[in-house]
């Protein structure tokens, strides 16, 4: 099957350090390639993928100076790259969100989307009141109950190359926080469990941009409630960090904090985490129940107390049922043969629309 999986431009496919869209389409590029299939990225052009890149930016737009507040332009510009270069595609798999959905209903080669971002937002309905034919992806089972009228075809957890990220056994000597600093990720929470149980906290996470959009909350939100504890004696700033990084700093973590505040459609880190053998104590909202296993991968919290009691019995979780659950659950592999499966559903629904249309012209 000859696959085209169109990207966002504002990283890289992989991306250098943060976006996990870009770096889950190039997994699984990797592994569709893998399992026979010909597969065609779009791209920014600054992209190193195994697959023919075509570029529809010349570099990330994150990375690219020239352009620092509004990048909303770019999304549809680059749907309309992408599918005026679709000739020859069985499918096109858009990681674009709504942004293609226009090209796509008017396009000859069908396209599915995977859906990344959250869907309780009111301004969605009608949005997807008007595109109904196309058929959606969720990454996750929670992610969908907000749109119940789209057309959802397959439920697909995102996955890591198996080798990417290994395991480590023993017990971990702090707790860890690793993802973006903006409220609805909680580090504040974060920071308060790890005071509270008198046990080091470190932050693996990049600084808020205040030159991008949305950045001026984020950055308000470290400023007043995240940079005042970064003095204190059991809290640790590291930066943002790369996959050889991330491996050592959540193989000598007890448990990974995941506080969040808001409908996390998956978040990455939960299966980075399990891969290196590392539990995960996370608030019960979005996917979390769907990944963590309650007392096999880690524990269930909403408050502060909760955390802490958690953390204070996490060693005795077995860190080897963390990276069983990875194995089974969370490869690259996996990904991908659940996508190959949408992809045929896809093509035969396509074929059976052709011959009804040849049919009844």
């Amino acid at each position: 099957m000859r696959i085209g999986l169109l990207a966002p431009p504002l990283e890289s496919v992989p991306p250098r350090r943060y976006g996990g869209t870009e770096r889950v389409v190039g997994w699984l590029a990797e592994a569709l390639i893998a399992r026979g299939h010909d597969v065609v990225v779009f791209a920014s052009g600054d992209s190193e993928v195994s697959a023919p890149l075509v570029p529809i930016v010349e570099r990330a737009l994150w990375r690219d100076e020239r352009y620092k507040s509004d990048l909303l332009p770019f999304w549809s510009m680059v749907a309309g790259r992408a599918y005026a270069r679709s000739d020859g595609l069985d499918v096109m798999h858009n990681h674009l969100d709504y942004f293609a959905f226009p090209a796509a209903r008017f396009a000859p080669v069908p396209t599915v989307t995977t859906l990344h971002g959250r869907l309780d937002l009111p301004e969605l309905g009608p949005l997807y009141d008007e595109y109904t034919e196309l058929p959606l992806v969720s990454i996750s089972e929670s992610q969908r109950v907000p749109l119940p009228q789209g057309r959802w075809v397959a439920t697909v957890y995102h996955g890591m190359p198996r080798q990417l990220l290994r395991p480590s056994y023993r017990r971990g000597s702090y707790l860890a926080f690793c993802g973006r600093i903006a409220p609805e990720k909680g580090v504040e929470r974060a920071i308060a469990a790890a005071i509270s149980a008198e046990l080091p906290l470190k932050i693996a996470a990049r600084l808020p941009l205040s030159d991008r959009l949305g950045g001026e909350a984020d950055r308000d939100y470290y400023e007043s409630q995240i940079r005042p504890f970064l003095d204190h004696p059991l809290i640790e700033y590291v930066g943002e960090l790369g996959d050889r990084e991330k491996e050592g700093f959540l193989q000598e973590a007890s448990a990974l904090l995941f506080p969040i505040d808001w409908p996390e459609p998956f978040g990455l880190v939960q299966i980075e985490a399990l891969a290196c053998g590392t539990p995960i104590l996370a608030r019960p909202l979005g996917s979390v129940p769907e990944i963590v296993e309650p007392g096999v991968t880690g524990y269930l919290c909403d408050t502060t107390d909760d955390f802490v009691q958690a953390i204070r019995i996490v060693d005795g979780l077995d860190r080897r049922a963390c990276r069983a659950s990875f194995d089974r659950r969370f490869t690259s592999d996996v990904m991908a043969a659940g996508y190959e499966r949408v992809y045929k559903r896809v093509q035969a629904v396509t074929q059976e629309t052709l011959v009804t249309s040849a049919l009844s012209s």
